[in-house]
């Protein structure tokens, strides 16, 4: 658990009126924002915070953390989330999956959210564990981030804002563009606020995403994610696995240089400023940075889109 003894005056006072990102909506057109990851080692731990306290320099919105499949590491997950909140005054999110638990423990989870006054979370169905990839819901599971998302409503009211994934390209489950879109309004119609995407490098996908959802009467904000390119070989393998689709764009500009590090650091911070700066000219209500729990290059990025504004 960590420790806040040294919690300044400014983070104390803004926790006293920690919004729920629901309520950000209302007054800013467009959001930014962060999602880390909770290291398994305690160096790597000791890091992440150095990076959180880079990354709240930025001024984002909010700050998300993951957890590991099938909930591994979700202590760490909500200390990290807490200590966003209480030692730099900034809105966490708290990623929240149905594998592996049951109804019962996702409501003692949620009640220890709650306990440490987090008000958002990302409701989302999870991957099974690696050491157990075929384990299947049962009676006392839920199946679906829908699901997740009535029962936090249900239980909970209106203390959560509830989040959920949005895929572009359609889920990897589901490559049916139409059919995810219509899952996306199911957890929409059950509660969710708000969406954040998947990564993706064609900003036409996004776009004709939020038209299939607008045209399904979804009027919730979908936020794009952003993953900037530092390494294409690992990039194509994540891809693969998640169902991105690497374009020719991104073949040719990455491909030849792959094998320099500086050339494709240079070349991916390039790229993500023309697509985030496109993706807000044409309506976006935010950006949302897959940052690997570096500061850098985000902070490079959203420095010149900024100026751009």
């Amino acid at each position: 658990m960590i420790r806040h003894k040294h919690i300044n005056k400014f983070a104390k006072a803004y926790l006293l009126l920690m919004e729920k990102i629901s309520e950000i909506f209302s007054s800013k057109k467009q959001t930014c924002s962060f999602e880390l990851f909770p290291p398994k080692t305690d160096k790597g731990f000791a890091n992440l915070l150095a990076t959180i306290e880079q990354l709240a320099a930025l001024k984002p919105d909010f700050i998300s953390c993951t957890y590991g499949a099938g909930g591994g590491n979700r202590g760490k997950t909500l200390d990290v989330v807490e200590h966003i909140q209480k030692t730099h005054g900034i809105i966490g999110l708290a990623h929240l999956t149905c594998v592996l638990h049951t109804k019962d423990e996702i409501k003692n989870i949620l009640d220890d959210i709650k306990s440490r006054d987090i008000k958002n979370i990302l409701a989302l169905r999870g991957d099974p564990p690696l050491d157990n990839p075929d384990w299947q819901p049962g009676e006392e599971n839920f199946k679906y981030s829908s699901e997740l998302c009535a029962f936090a409503r249900e239980r909970f009211d209106d203390y959560f804002s509830v989040g959920v994934a949005g895929f572009p390209e359609g889920h990897v489950l589901c490559p049916d563009k139409d059919m995810d879109a219509r899952y996306l309004k199911q957890k929409i119609d059950h509660g969710a606020d708000f969406v954040i995407t998947q990564l993706f490098f064609d900003n036409k996908e996004y776009f004709d995403y939020v038209g299939r959802l607008s045209n399904l009467g979804v009027t919730a904000r979908v936020i794009p994610g952003i993953l900037p390119v530092t390494n294409y070989q690992s990039l194509v393998k994540f891809c693969g696995l998640c169902g991105t689709t690497i374009t020719n764009e991104i073949k040719e500009i990455f491909e030849p240089i792959q094998e320099d590090k500086q050339a494709t650091l240079e070349a991916g911070i390039q790229f993500a400023i023309r697509q985030c700066r496109q993706l807000l000219d044409g309506g976006a209500p935010g950006l949302h940075f897959y940052c690997l729990n570096k500061a850098s290059p985000t902070d490079k990025i959203l420095a010149e889109v900024r100026n751009t504004k």
